[in-house]
């Protein structure tokens, strides 16, 4: 790494009391990783600033060499390297980056989650010892895991059903009133989770309903939060560029505006689709397949890549 490289991270770390090196911005994170931890920083409330190291190869390799750590995103709190993903995760779930953040770390109380009796039964049979637990996690999107695993002193810990489950802190306020049933379902028993905490998700939209939306003159906003050279490669007519005027433009919208996030296969937009729900909009689909299976499907002449 040049010098000049390492001033210029030495002096954006300086800068910004927080500050997170990621691919991707916040609208359109490009990793699954990165929009893990806007997720963790926007649950708390966290002003922070962003560096996309997609958009600059010396800073993308340079901040590898700089905080002695191969991978992105990188936070940065109070000009101390905090780690990467699965450490930020894990100190989320402690309390302890929300101490490091400058807020105060309050007791979490056991929430009140129900175990039927099917799911205890299933639960039960998996538990190998009294020194392990059903992990119960609840991540910033209200996806849900289960697990065995052994307890740790900064486990919160429910009794329910026979069950001992165990939530780290951040699940286990998302946690209360829950019901965790097992059911059986075309594809064979399985569990059954029903959170009353659990907000609006993204939903899905197909490309030959997005097709028949547009043929009917319906008004839907479709942002595109690929990058400048895959837009060039392909697009869909009607779409508008996530670029800043396009977030900006977004943001005044109405909350009840019909919106539509597509990127090549479905999983970037999916991840910027899941932050403006977050911001308060209440019609938010991602393009299932993305460009590609609108190519597939709804129009050959759009070129696939």
């Amino acid at each position: 790494m040049d010098q000049q490289t390492r001033e210029r991270i030495q002096d954006t770390i300086a800068s910004n009391d927080v500050v997170l090196f990621m691919k991707g911005t916040p609208q359109a994170p490009r990793c699954g990783f990165s929009a893990t931890v806007i997720q963790i920083l926007d649950s708390l409330g966290a002003k922070y600033a962003t560096v996309d190291v997609l958009n600059d190869p010396t800073i993308r390799e340079g901040i590898k060499e700089f905080s002695d750590w191969p991978t992105i995103p990188q936070l940065y709190v109070k000009k101390e390297f905090v780690g990467g993903c699965d450490i930020v995760k894990e100190l989320y779930g402690s309390g302890e980056l929300e101490e490091k953040l400058g807020g105060k770390s309050e007791p979490v109380e056991p929430p009140r989650i129900t175990v039927t009796e099917r799911a205890a039964k299933a639960l039960k049979g998996a538990v190998e010892s009294d020194k392990e637990g059903v992990r119960f996690e609840i991540d910033g999107s209200f996806g849900y895991g289960l697990s065995i695993g052994e307890r740790t002193p900064s486990d919160v810990i429910v009794e329910s059903g026979g069950v001992t489950l165990l939530l780290d802190r951040a699940s286990a306020r998302r946690a209360g009133g829950t019901t965790i049933d097992y059911v059986e379902t075309p594809q064979g028993a399985a569990f059954k989770i029903e959170n009353p905490n659990e907000p609006p998700k993204v939903r899905q939209m197909t490309p030959k309903e997005l097709a028949t939306r547009f043929n009917a003159g319906e008004k839907v906003e479709l942002f595109d939060v690929r990058t400048p050279g895959e837009r060039e490669t392909a697009k869909i007519e009607g779409s508008r560029f996530m670029d800043q005027a396009a977030e900006n433009a977004l943001m005044l919208m109405p909350k009840d505006t019909l919106l539509v996030f597509h990127c090549h296969h479905g999983g970037r937009s999916q991840s910027a689709a899941e932050h403006f729900l977050a911001k308060g909009f209440r019609n938010v689909y991602n393009l299932a397949g993305g460009i590609d299976a609108w190519s597939v499907e709804v129009d050959p002449r759009v070129r696939r890549y």
